[in-house]
């Protein structure tokens, strides 16, 4: 199933159907504001909110509701490797991601880890409406200027290992020996959010989405001893 400049392929959802909704984003401003967005529509209703990972996720457990809102940058763990933790608890659930990530590479994997919606938060509003109704009905939506940006870049990193910097690599060698992000902030003097955004850096530069690869690719560029 394919999106192109934000139109939607796929079933067409059914007028009538009641979409219960979980907001998950740390800034409860935000939160209140897509509340009062998102429940102006007749047949939107929000649930629960969550502000952080783990509530995320609990959340969606507790709840099973048709549709998960997403921000990508949350303490307590990766929201992108979480997206397919969450489909799998609960499958009749659909996430579209809302996020200030512009760069096609974090669209491109959040897509693949089950998103079924890509929206920038700087164009919220409709779109985000728009976003939902499209991934309840069982289509996808991405943000179209990110859209036209992915399908020119390229889907596999084009640029070397040194394009990571040196407290990319600081937090990477200590991913690799089995740090926490808890661990790795309290080390670097950074907050868990900071390491965090590393490690989604570190990932996309990489192409990697896995801690197994990750150690290996330190491993293999000798940041760490075997």
């Amino acid at each position: 199933m394919a999106v192109l400049c934000g139109r939607r392929y796929g079933p067409l959802q059914v007028a009538d159907e009641h979409i219960t909704i979980v907001l998950a984003d740390d800034h409860p401003v935000v939160r209140s504001g897509l509340r009062m967005l998102l429940e102006a529509e007749a047949d939107f209703e929000v649930v629960a909110e969550a502000g952080d990972v783990d509530a995320a996720r609990r959340t969606v457990l507790g709840y099973k509701p048709v549709v998960l809102v997403l921000d990508l940058n949350m303490p307590g763990g990766s929201s992108l490797e979480a997206i397919p933790v969450m489909g799998e608890s609960s499958p009749n659930t659909v996430i579209v991601v809302l996020t200030m990530q512009e760069d096609p590479a974090f669209a491109r994997e959040a897509l693949q880890a089950g998103a079924k919606g890509y929206v920038l938060k700087q164009a919220a509003g409709a779109e985000l409406v728009q976003a939902i109704r499209a991934a309840a009905g069982g289509g996808t939506w991405l943000n179209p200027e990110l859209g036209a940006r992915m399908a020119a870049a390229p889907s596999t990193p084009s640029g070397p290992p040194s394009d990571l910097t040196e407290r990319e690599i600081d937090v990477l060698r200590l991913i690799a020996l089995g740090h926490t992000n808890n661990e790795i902030a309290g080390q670097l003097y950074l907050s868990v959010r900071t390491v965090e955004t590393h490690r989604a850096h570190i990932q996309q530069k990489l192409g990697m989405s896995s801690r197994a690869e990750l150690v290996r690719y330190a491993l293999d560029n000798d940041l760490i001893e075997r």
